[in-house]
């Protein structure tokens, strides 16, 4: 299966969930979690940077076929801990779709506040940290893309009615 030809990010988000990634969903699958009516067409997570995290990281990446997305074929990359650790933002092409692992992501509190706001969801089974409004809303508006701002607006309405 090719990233191109669809997305699951359902295997993608069991795959992380059974290796004991400590992770919290961001991005447009997070604001779906919520209720957006925005679609996304790839999945983000923050996460944990301990070392050991990093192996757990490195092993399921492995395990899902992740490349490099948008670098040229003959661009080296070594997908271990090592480089896990002297990077913090990859953005991989794997065998369900794009996957972005974000240790910095824009506009985002530390992990750890970020973990710890989290919401908890079940997806196949599996317990799933997703990101609260107040920090997707914070994210989207560090973009300063126009696509972000209006799904920082519906997200404040999302967050007004949860009120």
């Amino acid at each position: 299966m090719s990233s191109r030809s669809r997305f699951d990010p359902i295997p993608l988000l069991a795959a992380l969930a059974e290796a004991d990634v400590d992770f919290v969903v961001i991005g447009g699958i997070a604001g779906g979690a919520h209720g957006s009516a925005y679609p996304t067409y790839d999945l983000d997570v923050a996460y944990g940077r301990d070392r050991e995290n990093l192996e757990r990281v490195t092993r399921v990446l492995r395990s899902l076929g992740a490349k490099l997305r948008g670098a040229p074929a003959d661009v080296p990359f070594q997908l271990d801990a090592k480089t896990l650790a002297e990077g913090g933002n990859f953005t991989f092409d794997t065998d369900y779709g794009p996957l972005d692992i974000l240790a910095y992501p824009e506009g985002s509190a530390p992990y750890d506040r970020l973990r710890a706001d989290s919401i908890v969801i079940r997806v196949a089974s599996h317990e799933i940290r997703v990101a609260s409004l107040d920090h997707l809303i914070a994210m989207k508006e560090a973009t300063g893309r126009r696509k972000d701002e209006l799904m920082a607006m519906e997200y404040k309405t999302l967050a007004d009615l949860q009120r």
